[in-house]
């Protein structure tokens, strides 16, 4: 159930049994879930983690059109919204955005000691006003932070004190980094913001009107790629959050479906629709790869009544596409020639991905013995059971950004082709090869795309060419140090501090 009575979501560890450490084979993580057994392992060394309000949140809620963000926090919680603008303007204008969608405002509290002590609710109320004042926005979101939870800040009231007299809907979200390991939890309590105080009950049902609400590692070329494929079933895409209207909120609850990108980051959003406004859902597949879009589009046909028409779209993307993925194919099976027979890919990172890009590895016809995943709920337990049915079992980390032990799994596991992110690190310092795993939103290049039949053959040529050109890595390896001594690659698995003899 999603309580709209409450003033944010449960974590994800309450709602469903979330991690973000362990290794070994997902056969067995999944029965482990399934048997309810499955624990969260306490590091005794961290290298890093996800924060709630700042490694996603604060950068996709800036781009909201019409709209403030306030981040109610010191003045360094607010750093990544900087770096973030100047990504996204690396769009250019020829991939059919305007320069309007780029205009972002939003404004730090700047908490300091004496606000810790004495509280920080008319710092709040000064924000509120100045963001009304100065840009005249539609809403107003206000991020909370580690310090204004800790200090037990009233944000509901000051809210409920000041909403009568404010123009723009005041939007709070309970990010606060402490919350939650699982950093999934932030994106909830965006959607509980987003659901309890912008949604609007529909006066009439859009039927031609399908939810997509994605993540900021989906680029600007998916998003073209899907309004593409749901405009020619007849139905328009609304896209959210990231430079998203307020307005684009609103209707949400009007709209006739929720379809997913990535299910689990979104499936907050999608249960809450459905249970209060009346919004159906699927959480899978997802349209990554020729097979899961053309499944991705039947169960769109089928919950719309527009089965026929996607067998159409099917049936002629497929005559535009698959010729080009079976090229991709005979490349990699001239690879898989030069190399002994096989080639082995390590990939992966979110729960989405995780059931969505290891049978696209399967399509391209390379290989998966290991996968990433960045951390796992029961959530997908049934799309991860037939997973394993479609390509067998393999070792799997969940993992949360940290790099010493993605170096021991891709040591260990040895692949062919590492694919790997800024925030996971250290896994270049390899002989074989090793690219990224997705681009992120502000990467403009069209072979950065991922979802639907382009994406497919762009994601799939991208890896293609990642096998001819080694040289990021061979530099890496020469000129750099390894960060991490042999004695650390000896040990049996990556999670050596969580057993009892390394704390000894």
């Amino acid at each position: 159930m999603i309580d709209l009575s409450e003033n944010t979501c449960p974590t994800r560890e309450q709602r469903a049994n979330g991690i973000n450490a362990f290794s070994g084979k997902a056969s067995e993580l999944l029965s482990q879930a399934r048997e309810g057994k499955l624990k969260n392992c306490e590091r005794d060394f961290q290298q890093n983690s996800g924060c709630l309000l700042n490694f996603y949140l604060s950068v996709r809620v800036a781009t909201i059109r019409d709209s403030v963000m306030i981040v109610h926090a010191p003045v360094g919680c607010s750093a990544p919204a900087n770096i973030y603008r100047e990504v996204y303007r690396r769009l250019w204008t020829g991939l059919g955005r305007s320069h309007d969608d780029f205009d972002f405002h939003w404004l730090t509290t700047n908490l300091g000691e004496r606000d810790v002590i004495y509280g920080a609710a008319d710092k709040l109320r000064f924000a509120i006003a100045e963001a009304e004042r100065r840009h005249s926005p539609e809403a107003i979101f206000i991020l909370t932070s580690c310090a204004s939870g800790i200090i037990g800040e009233d944000v509901e009231g000051v809210v409920a004190e000041l909403q009568p007299g404010t123009r723009a809907t005041i939007v709070p979200i309970h990010c606060e980094g402490i919350r939650s390991r699982i950093v999934q939890t932030g994106y909830d309590a965006f959607w509980h913001g987003i659901l309890k105080y912008l949604v609007r009950e529909p006066e009439k049902r859009q039927g031609d009107l399908v939810n997509v609400a994605s993540m900021l590692s989906y680029t600007w070329q998916d998003r073209q790629e899907i309004s593409r494929l749901l405009g020619r079933m007849g139905l328009r895409a609304n896209f959210v959050p990231e430079f998203a209207s307020v307005e684009d909120f609103r209707n949400l609850g009007s709209a006739a479906l929720t379809a997913p990108v990535c299910p689990t980051y979104t499936d907050y959003l999608s249960r809450g629709l459905d249970e209060h406004f009346g919004v159906p859902f699927f959480m899978y597949p997802s349209p990554i790869g020729i097979a899961n879009t053309d499944a991705w589009l039947r169960e769109i046909g089928a919950r719309l009544d527009l089965s026929e028409r996607a067998e159409e779209v099917i049936a002629s993307e497929r005559a535009r596409w698959v010729p080009r993925m079976e090229k991709i194919q005979e490349g990699f099976a001239k690879v898989k020639a030069d190399n002994g027979g096989d080639f082995r890919v390590m990939g992966s990172l979110g729960q989405g991905r995780l059931v969505t890009q290891t049978p696209f590895f399967r399509e391209l016809g390379v290989s998966t013995p290991v996968a990433l995943c960045q951390d796992f709920d029961d959530l997908l337990l049934e799309d991860v059971e037939r997973l394993l049915e479609r390509v067998g079992d393999f070792e799997i980390i969940v993992n949360t950004f940290q790099a010493a032990e993605v170096a021991h799994t891709a040591r260990k596991h040895d692949p062919d082709m590492v694919l790997s992110c800024p925030f996971q690190g250290s896994a270049y310092k390899r002989q074989k090869g090793m690219t990224r795993i997705h681009a992120l939103r502000g990467d403009g290049r069209l072979w950065s795309a991922q979802a639907g039949y382009a994406g497919a053959v762009a994601c799939g040529n991208f890896l293609l060419q990642a096998t001819k050109n080694r040289s990021f890595q061979n530099t890496m390896l020469a000129k750099t140090e390894d960060p991490y001594r042999e004695w650390w690659y000896r040990q049996p698995d990556p999670h050596y501090f969580h057993r009892k003899e390394a704390r000894g």
